[in-house]
């Protein structure tokens, strides 16, 4: 089978979303129609979008009619179904960029788990769920099981395993990066590239500059998406930090992006919710070392379970432990020793993250659905 026609709707076209849908819609080899939204306010999307999108399909003059629906986290595919009943025996598969059972929340105000409780509506009403990490699946059941198990009365309990049972891991594709050239001169060159958010720990990384001796010398680039309320703290370490500073803020087009992967010695996280970190595996790829908390979705991407030669890549995630691995590594890049001889190591673990690996096993999944 090939050359399926699949109806793709994004509530939320950004980011990680954006980057997945694009880039497996460039390389697979079946029709796409695409409908998004624009990536903002998020709660409005999940409220609106099976709306939005029923319109736009039953304005159509012959209705489109798909071979397959996909579609993010971010819809309500039940009601999407409901709304356009000429989908409604159409094979589905959902993609989890996130969940919100177990994304961090800011405000330590309750949760609102209607937007939870429309995830599992939507993971019921799909034939296949796709997570992008296990780490990310089993923190979702997880939670999603605590949740029912609270409901006054009838909590349905068994839903998990049905879940379960129609759960499958892809994580998402990435660009080719060239191999790395040869190092220009100079003193650690560290990245770090995350939203600017309370979640991926900013505090953290500044804390352990802060911790290292002064002979210990190093360069920063602070790059990522912001939005509207930016974290105090990188305003303060700016300032603080503005004579060690290469790259800082968003950088807005994709040759700048990745230029400031190239140009990383180390890539550090210190993120406490990451639930499979694109841009790490991007720097990685373009030849950074990884220098990540022993936590979330990393040990899983770098395969520490069945691969002890990764476990170098790792610390506890205290800030103490970071700054003590920083003020090695710079001692390595001194004496060119970084890699310790094989350089390609950790390239070597996020191969299979390739776009050219990944978007051949994504068309031959949905293929496998239509074909039940």
């Amino acid at each position: 089978m090939s050359n399926l026609k699949v109806l793709a709707m994004e509530p939320y076209y950004g980011g990680s979303h954006k980057a997945f849908l694009d880039g497996w819609v460039k390389r697979s080899r079946h029709a796409w129609c695409v409908l998004s939204l624009p990536a903002s306010k998020w709660k409005w999307r999940m409220r609106h979008g099976a709306v939005t999108f029923s319109e736009q399909l039953q304005s159509d003059q012959p209705a489109y009619r798909p071979d397959v629906i996909f579609c993010s986290d971010m819809l309500n595919l039940a009601e999407l179904r409901g709304l356009v009943p000429y989908l409604g025996d159409v094979p589905a598969v959902v993609y989890f960029h996130e969940n919100q059972l177990t994304y961090p929340v800011q405000k330590q105000d309750p949760r609102d788990i209607h937007f939870g409780l429309t995830n599992m509506i939507t993971c019921l009403s799909a034939q296949q769920v796709w997570f992008n990490s296990h780490y990310h699946q089993e923190s979702f059941l997880s939670a999603l099981g605590q949740m029912l198990a609270k409901m006054p009365d009838r909590p349905p309990l068994k839903v998990v395993e049905t879940i379960r049972d129609k759960s499958s891991i892809f994580p998402p594709g990435i660009d080719e990066f060239d191999p790395p050239g040869p190092r220009t001169s100079g003193p650690l060159r560290l990245l770090w590239v995350a939203r600017w958010e309370h979640d991926k720990n900013p505090e953290d990384f500044f804390g352990a500059l802060r911790l290292l001796s002064p002979d210990v010398d190093y360069r920063i680039s602070i790059i990522g998406p912001q939005f509207n309320s930016i974290p105090e703290v990188f305003t303060r370490a700016q300032i603080e930090f503005a004579d060690r500073i290469d790259r800082w803020g968003y950088q807005p087009t994709g040759d700048e992006y990745r230029a400031a992967l190239a140009d990383a010695d180390v890539i550090v996280s210190t993120a406490g919710h990451e639930f499979f970190g694109i841009a790490v595996v991007e720097a990685i790829a373009a030849g950074a070392y990884p220098l990540l908390p022993r936590r979330l979705a990393y040990p899983e991407i770098l395969k520490l379970a069945d691969n002890k030669s990764s476990d170098p890549f790792f610390y506890s995630g205290r800030p103490e432990h970071l700054a003590e691995s920083i003020a090695q590594l710079a001692k390595r890049i001194s004496n060119a020793e970084l890699w310790q001889e094989d350089v390609d190591r950790a390239r070597r673990l996020i191969e299979r993250f390739s776009w050219n690996k990944v978007a051949p096993e994504l068309d031959d999944s949905i293929e496998r659905i239509v074909g039940q």
